[in-house]
């Protein structure tokens, strides 16, 4: 359901390859920066800078209480379109930009192995067009481009959400790098971390153990609480917990025990309903064992909405565009890589998969707050091997080099020429906007989180579910075929 504006198409095209260059330059400086979520500033700063030089405005900095966000503004009026920016990377996938695992010879640890710098500097891109051509034939309305940060932390957009960023959206658009061509019309799960952390007291644990109270057995017995409590959830439900902290000598009765959890429910009232199940288990512990409880949360998210009638819109021009062609040096270059992990040496996708029409996924993103504020959706474009999950240095490898090239310039052509849509297809609007209105049921949006602001800082011991979400589709299009 396009407008059919080939000579539009045409135009917004030559723009998106006019600024090609710059957006490799922004994707090449953000991969070499490699800035952990919460810290990245240079990232930030660099992408930002290039869409105040092409005229927009930036405004709105350290929105949802994180410094590095914010949104940039280019005309005015009615339709408002988004497009959202990531930039984090994750600690050890940082890579040399070739087929095998080489530390960066600068001796930076960290890497995009989810490929947030392609992320940005494509969505960048595509704004930057989409300016270009508003401009030169008058199209009016405003484009907002919106530098989120920390995806892997769960603590960006939903932040960013509970303090107003999206309100007023006509829609939003957004990408993301994966092993196969397709799109992001999914329903992934709402999703809440916490930290439980029990306070007890400390004792020799061989001479006067009953001078203790262990909080390791408090945590031991949260944990049987919340297995016992898996029966009588949903299937659909998911419950995850690790362990960082419980002690730290076997002789010694423990007086702090740490856990990190995190619910997943097929929605939020789902996971507003059960959270508060898992609290009560955790204070029950602490009754039991005579000891005190402190409950963090860290962040949570919303499920993801598809939209059916965005995604039949950008599926029109994700196969009108076609996929990316390799060289032979590009599809040995990821050969290479799969060789090397063990993987079957099919090289890069050469194809475009089917899309997913919706179909739910376990795993959750931050753009699930965005997609319960306005009809949102997103493009899936191949930028590293197949079979190769993200989260790989091999992923990293590729983002770096013309492969990651290929791949983001692809990207900025699908988003601009879907913006351009949203822009001048009224119909196609309000098509998104009743889907919207239906699935949404109407309610508007509430945050899950509990804070105004995440906790901030790196937390290794949690991240996100976009990996998985990206490993979900890859797999599940495999199988199909």
């Amino acid at each position: 359901m396009t407008t059919k504006n080939d000579k539009g198409y045409r135009e917004i095209a030559q723009q998106v390859d006019a600024v090609g260059d710059t957006i490799w330059d922004m994707a090449s400086h953000v991969w070499a920066f490699a800035e952990l979520g919460f810290e990245e500033v240079k990232s930030s700063a660099y992408e930002s800078a290039v869409l105040k030089k092409h005229g927009f405005t930036i405004s709105d900095q350290g929105i949802g209480g994180i410094d590095t966000s914010w949104i940039a503004t280019f005309g005015s009026g009615d339709p408002v379109i988004g497009i959202l920016v990531e930039f984090d990377a994750l600690p050890d996938l940082g890579n040399e930009a070739v087929p095998t695992k080489t530390p960066r010879k600068d001796g930076i640890s960290n890497g995009h192995g989810c490929g947030h710098n392609l992320i940005g500097s494509g969505a960048i891109g595509a704004a930057l067009a989409l300016g270009t051509h508003m401009r030169k034939e008058g199209i009016s309305g405003t484009l907002k481009v919106f530098g989120c940060p920390a995806e892997e932390l769960l603590s960006g957009k939903n932040y960013m959400a509970k303090a107003g960023a999206f309100k007023g959206l006509d829609a939003c658009l957004h990408w993301h790098p994966a092993p196969v061509n397709t799109l992001w019309n999914l329903n992934s799960t709402a999703a809440s971390d916490f930290w439980f952390e029990w306070h007890g007291t400390s004792a020799h644990a061989g001479a006067t153990p009953w001078e203790g109270r262990s909080a390791l057995q408090a945590a031991q017995l949260f944990l049987h609480g919340v297995d016992m409590m898996r029966e009588h959830i949903l299937p659909t439900s998911r419950m995850h917990y690790i362990i960082p902290d419980g002690g730290s000598a076997v002789n010694v009765v423990p007086d702090y025990a740490k856990v990190v959890f995190r619910y997943r429910g097929h929605n939020a009232d789902d996971v507003l309903k059960n959270v508060e199940w898992v609290k009560d288990i955790a204070k029950g512990a602490a009754l039991a064992t005579k000891t005190r409880v402190v409950s963090t949360n860290l962040d949570a998210a919303y499920d993801t909405l598809p939209n059916q009638a965005l995604a039949d819109a950008m599926m029109v021009h994700l196969h009108r565009l076609g996929p990316c062609e390799w060289t032979d040096e590009e599809q040995s270059f990821a050969k290479k890589i799969q060789k090397e992990v063990g993987k079957p040496e099919d090289g890069l996708a050469t194809e475009i998969l089917p899309d997913p029409k919706g179909v739910a996924i376990g795993a959750s993103s931050d753009v699930g707050d965005v997609s319960y504020n306005t009809p949102t959706m997103g493009a899936i474009i191949s930028a590293w091997p197949l079979h190769i999950p993200p989260h790989h240095w091999g992923c990293t490898a590729c983002h770096g080099m013309s492969i990651g090239q290929k791949g983001v310039l692809k990207a900025a052509h699908v988003l601009a020429a879907t913006g351009l849509d949203l822009f001048t297809n009224a119909e196609l609007r309000f098509a998104a906007k009743a889907e919207f209105d239906e699935r949404s049921g109407g309610k508007p949006y509430q945050s899950l989180c509990e804070g105004d602001a995440p906790i901030g800082g790196h937390h290794p011991e949690y991240h996100d579910g976009h990996d998985q979400i990206v490993v979900a589709v890859s797999q599940m299009k495999m199988a199909e075929k």
